[in-house]
């Protein structure tokens, strides 16, 4: 409760005991709680449980253990184990978020999951090959997370864009029927970045989930060289898909208007499932600095003349600009690392400079957060901006296919671009004519996308039951399912309702 992604502040302790084999676990303070596992409150029998190892008299950091909660029989909380639901939450409602507190609960020494470290039945500790080889189940949470968040994206923009091509609204030339309101320009800068977005995240998921494949094995053979890249990209990748499909949601919703608030039209709950993300699984600050880390690390590894990983090799030589006054996708993504690249060594300048000033590296490093944020996430825009690229133009498709998915990825990276414009001057990657010029074309794609939209949200392929919106089921049948699901309002049971008879009509008659 008290510590969250802070794994090494944890206080739940698991203290061995030689005599019993056993070890004992204990939640010495409010703060120790556990507070938030999905099925813990009322569902789970048993639970995998990290704490504070400790064995003859040492502290040797979490690990995992498996631990029984309730009675298999029962479901009652056994002795020494006390369970709970939190409470309401903004979403995930049916999940049974819990909390945990042990008084000194034993549980038997193979309870402790020993594939990487060991405890003697003397209580003898035997160390992993490697302290990070346990960062396996972490890191595979992580790359499901940037595909629930694609997935979750992916329903919001087909809801949106389903419903932009049903409803009609406003004139756009006097005496004119009212157009769709897909057709305006606004309305297609706010859903068409979101779908081209949808396909960034799903080849990022492939991509990393290949390099996690890849690492796994390596670390079978106890190679653990790879780790450290698929750490910081599967965290960087955890963050920014997290933050892009909560913002592209919300987006989606106010591009619905007043019907998108309704919770029939499917993106609230939407939203409330998807922000958790930022939160869960590694708190998005948090996994940025570490990204940052992983980048003043390898930046200063490359000045020394060591070798680095793939994912940061241009951090090692003076990037190329592109003066073409047609900015290819390559020019565009190589002015994303110019701009990564650019940001890394303004970064380690600054955190340098305050400790040759005298400040400790920790204190220079919080003071330099802001920037360091900006660097992980620069870099994160720029591995998924080179992976669609490069998935585009190796993806075995009909010219059809091939055609659309190159204007999404185009539109995808003059989006960010235009987004973060300020970035890409004030480190000289693009011009002032270069961003006028992208400016006008972006908006000349979104003409051109204009009348392939529904299909590509449909080929999305998302069932209404998935969906489950009144606004973007497939037949486009809003406004009587808008209609239909407000008489199932517990209040449209009576004309009267029963707060009239006890609070209004005796308020309306009194002489007040």
């Amino acid at each position: 409760m008290g510590h969250g992604t802070f794994l090494r502040g944890l206080e739940t302790t698991a203290t061995y005991d030689p005599a019993s084999q056993e070890f004992v676990l204990h939640s010495p303070t409010i703060t120790a709680t556990k507070w938030w596992p999905g099925g813990l409150g009322k569902t789970c029998n048993y639970a995998v449980v990290m704490a504070q190892l400790y064995t003859q008299g040492q502290n040797y950091g979490p690990h995992p253990f498996v631990v029984q909660l309730r009675d298999e029989y029962t479901h009652r909380s056994l002795l020494g184990v006390m369970l709970g639901e939190i409470g309401p939450r903004l979403g995930l409602k049916a999940n049974d978020n819990g909390f945990l507190r042990f008084d000194h609960y034993r549980i038997p020494r193979m309870n402790m999951l020993m594939k990487h470290s060991q405890v003697l039945e003397d209580g003898t500790y035997v160390r992993p090959l490697h302290s990070k080889l346990s960062y396996g189940t972490m890191v595979q949470i992580r790359v499901g997370i940037v595909n629930d968040a694609w997935q979750n994206l992916g329903r919001a923009v087909t809801i949106a864009t389903r419903y932009s091509a049903v409803r009609h609204q406003s004139e756009m030339a006097p005496g004119e029927p009212e157009p769709q309101i897909l057709d305006y320009q606004t309305q297609q800068y706010k859903l068409f970045p979101h779908i081209a977005s949808v396909f960034a995240l799903l080849f990022s998921a492939k991509s990393i989930a290949k390099i996690y494949f890849r690492v796994t094995a390596s670390l079978e053979k106890g190679n653990v060289e790879l780790l450290p890249e698929l750490h910081s990209l599967s965290s960087g990748l955890k963050a920014m898909s997290a933050e892009d499909a909560t913002l592209g949601i919300e987006i989606c919703r106010l591009a619905c208007g007043g019907h998108g608030y309704l919770a029939s039209s499917g993106l609230p709950r939407l939203y409330a499932n998807t922000t958790c993300c930022i939160t869960y699984e590694g708190e998005n600050t948090v996994l940025w600095l570490q990204v940052a880390r992983y980048l003043i690390k390898s930046y200063r590894a490359a000045g020394k003349g060591a070798s680095v990983h793939p994912s940061v090799s241009y951090l090692t030589a003076e990037p190329a600009l592109s003066s073409a006054p047609f900015l290819s996708n390559t020019a565009l993504v190589n002015a994303f690392m110019c701009s990564a690249s650019a940001l890394v060594v303004e970064a380690e300048a600054r955190l340098q400079n305050l400790c040759d000033m005298g400040q400790e590296y920790h204190y220079a490093w919080n003071n330099c957060s802001v920037l360091l944020v900006k660097c992980a996430q620069a870099h994160i825009r720029y591995f998924i901006c080179k992976t669609f690229v490069e998935s585009v133009e190796s993806l075995d498709a009909s010219e059809g296919v091939r055609s659309v998915l190159q204007s999404l990825c185009r539109l995808y990276l003059i989006y960010y671009i235009n987004l973060k414009q300020g970035e890409f001057l004030r480190y000289g990657a693009l011009t002032s004519k270069n961003l006028a010029f992208l400016e006008k074309e972006m908006c000349e794609l979104l003409a051109v996308l204009r009348p392939r939209a529904v299909s590509l949200v449909d080929a999305f392929d998302m069932p209404d039951a998935l969906l489950n919106s009144t606004l973007g089921s497939w037949d486009g049948n809003v406004y009587q399912r808008l209609f239909d699901e407000a008489l199932k309002s517990p209040l449209n049971k009576t004309d009267v309702p029963d707060a009239y008879y006890k609070y209004l009509r005796p308020l309306m008659k009194s002489n007040l």
